[in-house]
């Protein structure tokens, strides 16, 4: 008999923070949820089971950020966008419970057309930061049983995703000079 798993179906071969993908014919997965900075800068990352839902991790992301938070005032606010899947009770409360100012889109609201569009859409920073932690082999498939060595990978491809931006950042100020 197995032990050590998260679920009845899950074996102590594949540790922790694994769970049945519910988009993947129930295949073991592991989610990762990101905040990240306006430009894709990843701030925080924490694993979970692939069935657990995104309102249950906002919270443990949001107090994993690494970088120390400026505090928000009435003169500077600081914003979070979040897209369909937070438009819940438990979603709002911790981003107030943050100082945050939410901006949800709402479960059932119509989609604004491109030319109606006051601001330019950002959810496509979030999905291009996961794309670029999965073009790491040891992410895109999980080979660590120990969720705390897979985490420890993640976190190693954030920072090297800093690395580079800075890289490139400075090269870019030398050639201007």
């Amino acid at each position: 008999m197995a032990s050590g798993g998260q679920c009845p179906r899950q074996s102590a071969v594949w540790g922790g923070a694994v769970g049945p993908n519910p988009t993947d014919r129930a295949k073991n997965g592991t989610k990762r949820s990101i905040l990240t900075d306006g430009d894709g800068g990843p701030l925080a990352i924490v694993i979970a089971g692939a069935n657990v839902h995104d309102t249950k991790l906002l919270e443990r992301t949001i107090e994993a950020i690494v970088v120390e938070r400026p505090h928000p005032t009435a003169a500077a606010p600081q914003h979070l966008c979040l897209d369909k899947g937070y438009d819940n009770p438990t979603g709002r409360e911790a981003v107030a419970k943050h100082r945050y100012v939410p901006h949800i889109r709402r479960v059932g609201e119509e989609r604004v057309k491109k030319h109606k569009r006051k601001y330019k859409p950002r959810r496509w920073v979030v999905e291009r930061t996961l794309a670029w932690l999965s073009k790491c082999r040891a992410i895109l498939v999980r080979y660590d049983k120990n969720p705390q060595h897979y985490l420890g990978l993640v976190q190693f491809a954030c920072v090297l995703i800093w690395y580079r931006r800075l890289a490139r950042l400075n090269a870019k100020n030398h050639v201007l000079r």
